[in-house]
């Protein structure tokens, strides 16, 4: 799968490693969505070992291995969940699936990291934080799009240093292509992929709630259409929709699956920040017909307007980060609450949709 595709993300960045080797195993099991090669990745740069690979589709364990060659494959699921040295289980399953996953991992002791969406249905998102609680256990979500992104991640800093003020508002655009042809049947099927605004929509608003510092917000609007996959009709191939945060920051984002072929990647994500004293321009993937590629930052404040290029500049402190919180048992990297409120309300976008026909 290439970079054009979008559907084996596995960003590469900077070696940081936070502990010595053997000091933290994990396992990956649930091979179904590319997003499982940047999260094992993003983990063994920063110094995680890598001992188990489990799915029940030989041909995905073959692929696996030939991109992580030094893994074990594991006869079961169970066999990797009853192995005591290891720490976390990193997952990628079909979505209407990874919340029994994420269970069946705590109730066997270890910390669970998942693709997003976490969640397709709030009962999940209730039972999750339930078994949370009762065990202490981590429920992590790769929001790739702010994690695993170097201009994501220096917007943060800059937000953090207060570059831009207080956030008021942020606009993002999640345009991904659809490559139909690629895609598995569950990609099409409602009860599987929970919707547009559940699956791709949950990088927007955990964006929104990180940047502007908000624990809650209101969904105040949101709408999905199927414009153009008729083949598809459980598609929803267009969604948008508006928030508030709880303090009076606010949201507006679109996703879609109509990202032209002419485009040199999968999608020109881009993230707007408006800030009292500032604002920021995200292009992650790509900086359109300029060879700057992606990565890019706009920042202007009361001092000074500036691009940066941030590619192979700022790595990926989230794994590390969160290999720390699994052995000190903190939450530096994302608490669970931000994590489970992130996919709460894409889940509340998602049920309050308008359907556009």
């Amino acid at each position: 799968m290439s970079r054009q595709d979008g559907m084996n993300y596995a960003p590469k960045g900077k070696e940081k490693k936070v502990v010595q080797k053997g000091e933290f195993i994990f396992g990956a099991i649930a091979l179904d969505h590319g997003h499982i090669y940047g999260m094992c990745n993003g983990l063994i740069e920063a110094g995680a070992e890598l001992k188990w690979v489990y799915d029940p589709d030989p041909l995905k364990v073959e692929a696996f291995v030939k991109a992580f060659p030094k893994v074990k494959v594991a006869r079961s699921e169970s066999e990797i969940l009853q192995d005591k040295e290891v720490k976390l289980i990193a997952g990628a399953a079909v979505p209407s699936l990874r919340c029994e996953l994420g269970l069946r991992v705590m109730d066997n002791g270890k910390d669970y990291f998942t693709d997003k969406t976490p969640f397709t249905t709030f009962e999940q998102l209730e039972k999750a934080r339930k078994k949370s609680e009762e065990t202490g256990l981590k429920y992590m979500v790769y929001y790739s799009e702010r994690l695993h992104v170097e201009s994501a991640v220096f917007a943060g800093q800059l937000i953090e240093e207060g570059a831009i003020g207080r956030v008021l508002q942020v606009t993002g655009f999640g345009p991904h292509r659809l490559s139909a042809e690629k895609r598995p049947e569950w990609f099409f099927q409602k009860e599987y992929y929970g919707g547009i605004l559940c699956d791709i929509g949950s990088h927007q608003i955990e964006q929104f709630l990180h940047y502007a510092q908000c624990k809650d917000g209101t969904v105040q609007s949101s709408k999905v259409a199927n414009y153009y996959s008729k083949d598809y009709p459980e598609l929803e191939d267009y969604g948008d929709a508006t928030l508030i945060g709880d303090n009076g920051a606010t949201n507006f984002f679109r996703v879609d699956w109509h990202t032209p072929n002419g485009l040199r990647t999968w999608g020109d994500g881009r993230t707007f920040i408006l800030g009292t004293d500032g604002y920021i321009e995200i292009r992650k993937y790509i900086d359109v017909a300029r060879e700057d590629g992606g990565d890019q930052l706009f920042l202007v404040n009361d001092k000074e307007e500036k691009q940066y290029s941030l590619k192979n500049k700022v790595g990926f402190p989230f794994f590390g980060e969160l290999i720390l919180d699994c052995l000190n048992r903190t939450e530096i990297a994302m608490t669970q609450e931000h994590a489970f409120k992130a996919a709460e309300l894409c889940l509340e976008a998602q049920e309050k949709a308008i359907r556009v026909e």
